[in-house]
């Protein structure tokens, strides 16, 4: 079964485990060989067999290096994006290489905004390989001696009027014994958030466990949840204990819990309401003194409507809620963060970087679709490339996902149309952007019979992009 994540980054160990998923085995075997002095390779040919693996270690690989295109469209690269999803889901530490024959600078680009940390053209340089797979292992290693020597409340880094109101309602939430519901999106830091609640909280002594609802099917994550008797199902040769009982007097973050299944979610609702829940296979009643904390980035209130995810359920986790802000509502924070990032990653004979003041303001302008986790990779690529030296807005360009092109003035709408909206008392230009946005999302969903990787190439993003602003307007998608 997968690890039980109660430490924020993953026990490196003297042979790390790498994690290798392609479905070409000449490439497979080669690579394996030349790699397997240093690292333990686990093998998958596809997403499927990638997941099943990874359920059945003891320890999640610190690495992964994986292809683009994989089964069933291998000529396409979405299945190695899902891939990038699913293995964060797993470890939000995990480093992630892209070893792919499909190195179109739109894939480069979108695999290190889902969270990727490097891109490995094929046919690869196995020297070269080498060097970026230890180079990651030391980012690791870097970010294990931050985690020891951080407290909760310090790891919030941020000056910005909404990071010092996050920080007064974690303070606010910490003592309380209710369950919190952390929403924001991907990346901009919902654990960090679970974390500092635990930590400024009386049971900071007890456990912190860590699962993600989105990396396991039904009945996996049933009997990580709840644990199971011997015998409950194949492969249960002896009883094991679950989350809830780990967890102890402490805190479980379920992560991901809009991925919840029904079935598991009245199940949760019965452990809120009175603590009971029972292993899997046993008739016995168990009891939970864990605090809850659970985690988003869709919109819970929306999934209701549309009867995925229960009431009652909802309105028992939100009884205190927090947001996470995205990285763009930050104002300057990202600066602070870079300069944070840059400190941690110097190791060994890497200097600093140091970004042109034109550079500084090109940041301060990117939306970062990637939030955090996206900043924080893309200082690792900076530190490797140009350790010691300044970087100019070309060279960071060159690591961001700019998918929106720039306005053209002279195709605006007419400009005594424009005059008219703007003498209403009532204009806001958010409320017309959203409309447009809304427009144009509706009518390339519709062209293309609500496939959203279809629509997102029709509207010049990627489909992570458009899934989020569908979410963000509330737009109605088929099931």
């Amino acid at each position: 079964m997968a690890k039980r994540m109660a430490e924020s980054v993953v026990t490196l160990t003297h042979k790390p485990a790498l994690l290798f998923v392609d479905d070409d085995p000449l490439i497979v075997e080669s690579l394996s060989l030349a790699l397997e002095p240093d690292y333990e390779v686990h093998k998958a040919a596809g997403r499927k067999q990638a997941r099943e693996l990874l359920q059945q270690l003891d320890d999640i690989p610190p690495l992964a290096l994986i292809d683009l295109g994989l089964p069933p469209v291998p000529h396409s690269p979405e299945q190695g994006f899902e891939l990038i999803h699913e293995l964060i889901a797993f470890n939000s530490h995990i480093k992630i290489l892209v070893l792919s024959g499909q190195n179109e600078a739109s894939n480069i680009q979108h695999a290190l905004t889902l969270g990727a940390v490097d891109f490995v053209p094929k046919p690869c340089d196995v020297s070269l390989l080498r060097t970026r797979l230890a180079h990651q292992m030391m980012m690791l290693e870097a970010e294990q001696a931050e985690a020891e020597v951080e407290t909760g409340g310090e790891k919030l880094l941020g000056d910005s009027s909404v990071i010092i109101t996050l920080r007064d309602l974690i303070g606010q939430f910490a003592d309380t014994p209710f369950p919190v519901l952390v929403q924001g999106e991907s990346g901009s830091g919902k654990e960090l958030v679970a974390q500092s609640l635990h930590e400024l909280s009386p049971r900071a002594k007890a456990p912190f466990l860590t699962i993600n609802c989105a990396a396991f099917a039904a009945d996996l994550l049933e009997a990580q949840l709840f644990g199971h008797a011997k015998g409950a199902f194949t492969g249960a040769a002896s009883s094991r204990s679950g989350f809830f009982e780990d967890a102890d007097t402490g805190t479980l973050f379920l992560d991901e819990i809009g991925d919840l299944p029904l079935g598991l979610q009245s199940k949760l609702l019965r452990v809120l309401e009175n603590g009971e829940f029972y292993r899997l296979g046993e008739t016995q009643p168990r009891h939970s003194d864990a605090r809850i904390i659970a985690a988003t980035n869709r919109d819970l209130s929306a999934e209701v409507q549309q009867g995925r995810f229960r009431q009652d359920l909802y309105h028992r986790l939100s009884v205190l809620t927090i947001n996470v802000p995205a990285l763009r509502e930050r104002e300057r924070d990202c600066l602070l963060l870079l300069e944070h990032f840059k400190q941690v990653y110097a190791i060994g004979s890497l200097r600093p970087f140091e970004l042109s003041d034109a550079a500084k303001q090109c940041l301060l302008e990117y939306s970062f679709p990637g939030n955090v986790r996206e900043l924080r990779n893309i200082v690792i690529r900076l530190s490797a490339k140009y350790p010691g030296k300044q970087v100019g807005v070309e060279e960071l360009r060159a690591e961001m996902e700019l998918t929106i092109a720039p306005v053209d003035e002279d195709r605006l709408e007419d400009q005594g149309v424009i005059q008219n909206e703007l003498m209403g008392k009532s204009f806001r230009l958010e409320d017309r952007l959203a409309q447009l946005e809304r427009h144009y999302i509706t009518t390339a969903l519709s062209m293309c019979g609500g496939n959203l990787s279809k629509a997102a190439r029709l509207l010049g993003i990627n489909r992570t992009t458009l899934y989020g602003r569908i979410q963000r307007l509330s737009i109605k998608t088929q099931d």
